[in-house]
């Protein structure tokens, strides 16, 4: 079999997916990591644009969709996933024009795009966590906010640790401690 007819095969049998509705059972899915995938201004940092200029080399390989990491706008504390805005591109990575164009070119080549949206990664800086940190009930049940234990409630509610190494518990100035399985940004 050459590459071609592989590529051909790989295609029909997410066809086959698409006519009885689950496409993405048998599809091949590539994950693009924005940041380091393909840098389109030569700052050393992959973007959109990048991403974008890649396309017609997935699509012959019989990728059937791609998959990008976030490209929020972030404070980068956790690579991206740390999102402080989901509705921007950050600059690093292009703007949403940027964004709609690698959608386009994804679609004229038959690829379906998944964008990676990380609701429980809210960055510091986003403003549900802001109103939680500032005491707002209603914005403190988006996230984990526990009394601590022992007097004054000065240490952590248990002890898990983030999955960068620490305490996965950080106190906030009212007493509280909030969970952050990564980086407490």
């Amino acid at each position: 079999m050459t590459h071609d007819s592989t590529a051909v095969q790989l295609a029909s049998s997410s066809s086959k997916a698409n006519a009885s509705g689950g496409w993405w059972r048998d599809a091949v899915i590539y994950q693009v990591y924005v940041r380091s995938f393909a840098d389109s201004d030569g700052d050393g940092i992959g973007d959109l644009r990048g991403v974008r200029s890649r396309l017609p080399h997935l699509a012959r390989l019989g990728v059937d969709a791609v998959w990008l990491t976030p490209f929020y706008v972030s404070p980068q504390a956790d690579g991206g996933y740390d999102v402080a805005d989901y509705r921007a591109v950050d600059p690093l990575f292009g703007d949403l024009s940027d964004a709609d164009e690698l959608v386009r070119a994804a679609h004229a080549l038959g690829l379906r795009v998944i964008v990676d949206v990380v609701p429980n990664h809210t960055s510091e800086q986003h403003p549900w966590f802001r109103a939680a940190l500032a005491g707002d009930p209603g914005a403190r049940e988006r996230y984990h906010f526990h009394p601590g234990r022992g007097p004054d409630g000065a240490e952590p509610p248990n002890d898990w640790e983030s999955i960068f190494g620490g305490p996965a518990w950080t106190r906030v100035p009212d007493g509280d401690w909030y969970l952050h399985l990564f980086a407490p940004e």
